[in-house]
């Protein structure tokens, strides 16, 4: 069989495979210059569209499974079971250098413009794919649920039963300098940021004498400027310039403008040893955290990193933290709002902190997977947390202690 026949006998599979191979290279495209942008952090220009990540991921698979099931059915047609494997073989073969390799060059070209067009060309096919991509991603978290090694929780009990602990994993000692510094690599702006809830920020929407209200008592030196919700940052207000004005109430909104300055996006998944190049890059010392869909989800400041790496060298016994309240029989009442990093800091502890909640009462209701209440008590690896207050559906309180093997 000659070439021609052989075309234009398969003409419509063939049409079919170099859309499906052009629909792959478009996502994979699209999607590892998207990657590339979300790994480095942003100035404060306009945040690229957001593009779900989802949706691109199961877009590029979907074409390639197309491709290579086209090929290994043309080939079946042309020459048998030989040329099913033949077909499967060369699709492959095109798949990874069109499809894989060649879109992460173009990516690195120039990753904003490629994203930019992707947001605009692939608009309506993300829209329909989301939903079942969405799908397909939750059940692939459902599989990995069971390997979380999630803490479990037990009901109140004056006995404690320590047979248990034998199986624990044993607590390393803490690390030094050299390895805080590469720890920072590892670890996220994510897993250290100011939660949005707790972010210190001034609403422009506000009157005026609320505004320097607040500015006065205010602890902090920079914070963020946003209209109504905090998704809406405008910019970031240094109060050394304006500190002058409070006590007479001379602010005006024309005067903390002028000493406001644009804001510093910063994406969550960030490792903390690139911001911290980034902030002597940019100059900078506090980033706005986004997430992929540009929604805020805090901030975090130079101190923070730089809390990360000599953090490990503050006495294991300090109780400065104001949210520690340690008690005669060596236990301690904490607050729900308390950091789970500074909590580790300042006693010493292992609390899982890593990739989950960042706050002890986070900690307590991914625990329970319900609202917490009082009287009840946890056991997470060797330590026991018992609720004592809750206040709007949080826990306001609670007393911790550890188990000794």
């Amino acid at each position: 069989m000659d070439s021609l026949p052989f075309v234009q006998l398969h003409a419509p599979l063939l049409a079919t495979l170099a859309l499906a191979l052009l629909w792959a290279m478009l996502f994979s495209t699209v999607d590892a210059a998207r990657q590339l942008l979300n790994g480095h952090a942003r100035s404060g220009e306009s945040a690229e569209p957001a593009l779900p990540a989802p949706a691109l991921v199961f877009g590029a698979s979907l074409g390639k499974l197309l491709v290579l099931g086209l090929a290994c059915l043309i080939g079946q047609h042309h020459s048998g079971e030989h040329g099913f494997w033949l077909g499967g073989l060369l699709a492959s073969l095109v798949l990874l250098v069109l499809a894989e390799y060649l879109p992460r060059r173009l990516a690195r070209r120039n990753p904003q413009a490629i994203v930019s067009l992707g947001a605009s060309l692939l608009k309506l096919p993300l829209l329909l794919l989301q939903p079942l991509a969405c799908l397909l991603d939750g059940s692939a978290r459902l599989i990995l649920r069971p390997f979380r090694g999630e803490p479990t929780a037990v009901a109140l009990h004056p006995q404690e039963e320590h047979d248990a602990d034998q199986d624990e994993p044993y607590e390393f000692s803490r690390h030094g300098l050299l390895d805080g510094l590469q720890a920072l690599d590892k670890i996220t702006v994510n897993d250290i940021l100011v939660p949005r809830n707790e972010v210190d920020g001034v609403n422009l929407d506000e009157p005026i004498e609320r505004i320097i209200e607040q500015l006065i008592v205010s602890r902090h030196t920079r914070l963020p400027v946003y209209h109504n919700d905090i998704n809406q940052v405008e910019a970031v207000l240094n109060t050394k310039l304006i500190s002058h004005l409070l006590p007479r109430a001379e602010l005006t909104l024309e005067t903390l403008h002028a000493a406001c300055y644009e804001p510093y996006f910063v994406p969550e998944s960030t490792p903390l040893q690139l911001q911290l190049l980034n902030f002597h890059k940019q100059q900078r010392r506090l980033g706005v955290v986004v997430d992929e869909y540009g929604e805020v989800l805090g901030i975090v400041t130079l101190e923070d990193i730089l809390e990360e790496i000599v953090g490990e060298f503050e006495d294991e016994q300090s109780h400065d933290n104001p949210q520690i309240h340690p008690q005669a029989d060596g236990r301690f009442v904490i607050e729900g709002t308390a950091s789970l990093r500074e909590l580790n800091r300042s006693l010493g502890w292992h609390l899982p902190c890593d990739g989950g909640p960042k706050t002890l009462n986070g900690l307590v209701t991914e625990a329970l997977e319900s609202i917490p209440a009082s009287a009840v008590c946890l056991k997470i690896g060797r330590y026991r947390l018992e609720i004592l207050e809750t206040e709007d559906n949080c826990a306001s309180k609670v007393l911790v202690w550890t188990v000794t093997r």
